[in-house]
């Protein structure tokens, strides 16, 4: 054979083994002609960067903006990458080992905003407020981070500081900077307003809200309670398993919620309660998101409750966090919650029965060996308890 048929004989092997493995690698990410040639689109932006930019170029940095990218072209906030440092923190997060500042956030619209504040926790100390906005964190604007990522951000190794720039309406912006510490905080508090209605306050679903809540009802049924107001206001969420746990001492037999993926998927949770012990009123507001609007969406769809007041966040989404190759990871929404009517909140929220403009009251509901409810200056807790007098 000659040299020329040699050579051309080569390439041709070379150029069907190529064509072979490309598609081979489209065959085992099920690829069509689309999805690869879009593939194609993005080797070919990763070699002409990395050949030609007029710098030396980190490809693992690279791979991980392009990961980055997609996830951002979501839309989604609760979607995100986490690279080896924020991967790192939220393992952290999950064992209940790092600090915090005390302050719930909620995120709407490239806003940061704080939904509430614990009492004696590093926010409170350092004076944040409820409705204060978020600018930036360590001097990196939120705007040009993802939502998921700015509380990573503001989490860390109790001991270290972190700065937040914080806009208060009719002030000056303000750099404060706190001090993380570990945050232990009771979530349920119980008092009686009368000689029959409750109130309960559930302020966030940790662990052991589930049993707070229980321990808060043998509270009040040994003081003759004949029905209670179940106050959700500016409560974040928190752990599913406790919202549906409290949702089984007080909703009706039947589903609670109902975890729905892409697929068509279903995880239902159920209630056994053969019948509700007491008349219920609700309150929401517009930080009342995820485990509190699953709460209330199940006490609302089974009519064993009113909700009052305004309407609430709308969270309903499930995500997942999947570990990567490079100690980084990929936090992704992967379900949506429904109530038992089927009813998606995400986005959404729960529109209350009666809806009640809110009143100046304190956003500090709690205080130590103490809780402030004052029926009088709080309009939507004043409707509350006209409803359940109503009811009783």
């Amino acid at each position: 054979m000659s040299k020329k048929k040699l050579f051309v004989s080569i390439v041709l092997t070379a150029f069907i083994s190529s064509i072979i493995t490309i598609a081979g690698i489209c065959f085992l990410l099920e690829l069509n002609v689309g999805r690869a040639a879009n593939l194609v689109r993005l080797f070919c932006a990763m070699h002409f960067i990395e050949d030609n930019y007029v710098d030396n170029v980190d490809y693992t940095k690279m791979i991980d903006g392009a990961i980055g990218g997609m996830v951002h072209s979501l839309g989604d906030p609760h979607s995100i990458y986490l690279n080896r440092q924020l991967y790192s923190q939220i393992k952290s997060d999950t064992s209940g080992t790092f600090g915090g500042i005390g302050v719930y956030m909620g995120f709407k619209n490239g806003v940061v905003y704080v939904m509430s504040v614990i009492p004696n926790s590093p926010g409170e100390q350092v004076g944040l407020k409820t409705g204060d906005t978020i600018i930036a964190v360590n001097g990196t604007p939120v705007n040009e981070i993802a939502p998921d990522e700015v509380a990573l951000k503001i989490r860390g190794e109790t001991g270290t500081s972190v700065d937040l720039l914080i806009h208060r309406e009719g002030e000056e912006d303000k750099v404060y900077t706190l001090t993380r510490d570990i945050i232990n905080v009771k979530t349920v508090a119980d008092k009686m307003i009368d000689d029959k209605i409750g109130y309960i306050k559930i302020s966030s679903f940790s662990e052991k809200t589930g049993e707070e809540f229980k321990t808060a009802m043998s509270n009040l049924e040994s003081q003759n309670m004949k029905g209670f107001v179940l106050d959700l206001r500016e409560n974040p969420g928190g752990v599913i398993t406790s919202c549906v746990e409290i949702a089984q001492e007080i909703v009706p037999k039947g589903p609670i919620v109902s975890v729905i993926q892409r697929d068509g998927t279903k995880e239902v949770y159920t209630s056994n309660l053969e019948q509700t012990k007491y008349p219920i009123v609700v309150l929401l507001d517009g930080n009342s998101a995820s485990a509190s609007e699953l709460l209330a969406g199940a006490l609302q769809d089974t009519k064993a409750a009113t909700i009052v007041g305004k309407k609430s966040y709308g969270k309903g989404s499930v995500q997942t966090l999947m570990p990567m190759f490079h100690e980084d990871g990929l936090k992704l929404t992967v379900a949506k919650y429904y109530t038992p009517n089927n009813r998606c909140i995400d986005g959404v929220g729960i529109q209350p029965d009666i809806e009640v403009e809110a009143t100046k009251i304190p956003s500090r509901l709690f205080i130590p060996q103490q809780m402030v409810v004052d029926v009088d200056e709080d309009a939507q807790l004043s409707k509350a308890v006209e409803v359940l007098n109503d009811k009783i």
